[in-house]
């Protein structure tokens, strides 16, 4: 049996819960968030959009299957969905320190040790979700005992694009057809989908004037934080869509897209994070089940006369995407490319690249 240090975490409305801890010790702050999946720690932890929060996973006994070792094929990692864990701590209710998998060479514990995020264990989820549902999501803070006090770090006032986008252009694939990949924060597995379907694909930096270059479609990632503050990638997207070639978002790019197209977009109550977001396509009953991980939402009742929504959201009603009703620009809300969740809608990878 582990002895594990007490640790607390400490909201801003005043409450705190304490826990005991199994990564690393060091105190950190960040907006406190709550994710439903059962399974998929290695790919939340190492999302980009989690840039900037402390997140709780709800599901009660997390660690049991380990973590894999890091490995490349043609420059992409296998397993993980960036290079390193972007969440800025990880609370839990039941930690496994004893994991069993074919693939696993190292204990949950272990790895957030060696990424230098704080885990906390023995904290009762289930409250600390009802009050994050109640009162919306909230900052926190990791705190030890003996630590110098900080103060509450709120990612909105950050561009966390800026942070976790590539720094320079990185070209994946040979094939004929050519697709630039604006990094807003991309999971690998967009990179792993886009590649499968033949096409050589560039990503360039969320800032980046890609409407410079000679391509056949576009495709706009995911990323963390608030999109307001990516008006110099709204500026391209409105710029490449005088060309009229695809263009296709995934989240953040739904948000992008959208303020495109002429919405504004604000931010839930507590967001969608998890693998069981079910989203209707508009004018039909055909549902699909989905894996979300987003704080804010299109408000599509300010989008341009050509522009229509095109998934809605049946647990809140939220806007789950738009596209344009005569030219190829559409986008999605929710992550086609799972990783971790369902694969109902990783078609829209074939549909596009069909596309261009």
């Amino acid at each position: 049996m582990h002895r594990y240090k007490p640790v607390r975490l400490i909201l801003e409305n005043g409450m705190v819960f304490h826990g005991q801890s199994f990564g690393a010790e060091k105190a950190t702050s960040g907006e406190v968030v709550f994710n439903t999946a059962m399974v998929g720690y290695p790919e939340s932890l190492t999302d980009p959009s989690y840039e900037g929060q402390i997140l709780t996973l709800t599901y009660p006994i997390i660690g049991n299957y380990g973590v894999p070792a890091y490995s490349e094929t043609d420059g992409v990692s296998d397993f993980f969905e960036s290079c390193r864990i972007h969440a800025y701590g990880l609370i839990l209710q039941d930690y496994s320190d004893e994991y069993s998998h074919w693939n696993a060479v190292k204990s949950l514990g272990d790895w957030l040790k060696e990424e230098g995020v704080p885990g906390i264990t023995g904290i009762d989820t289930r409250l600390l979700t009802k009050v994050l549902r109640e009162k919306g999501s909230m900052l926190g803070k990791i705190m030890y005992a003996g630590d110098d006090e900080i103060d509450f770090y709120d990612p909105e006032t950050e561009n966390l694009v800026a942070k976790v986008s590539c720094s320079e252009v990185i070209e994946y694939g040979q094939g004929e057809k050519k697709v630039v990949l604006i990094d807003c924060g991309a999971k690998l597995n967009i990179v792993r989908e886009l590649v499968k379907q033949g096409v050589r694909l560039i990503r360039v930096p969320w800032d980046y004037d890609f409407n410079r270059i000679d391509y056949d479609g576009v495709m706009i990632s995911n990323g963390p934080g608030n999109p307001d503050h990516c008006g110099i990638t709204v500026a391209h997207i409105r710029e490449a869509m005088k060309k009229e070639k695809p263009i296709f978002g995934i989240c953040m790019g739904n948000q992008l897209l959208s303020k495109a197209a002429g919405a504004n977009i604000y931010k839930l109550k507590y967001g969608h994070r998890s693998h069981n977001q079910p989203v209707q396509k508009v004018g039909s009953s055909r549902c699909y089940i989905t894996s979300q991980n987003h704080g804010y939402a299109v408000d599509e009742s300010q989008l341009g006369a050509e522009w229509e929504p095109w998934f809605v959201n049946m647990n809140d009603g939220t806007n789950e995407g738009i596209r344009h009703k005569t030219k190829p620009f559409y986008s999605v809300q929710f992550h086609p490319e799972a990783t971790g969740g369902p694969t109902d809608t990783r078609f829209f990878f074939e549909e596009f690249v069909k596309m261009i």
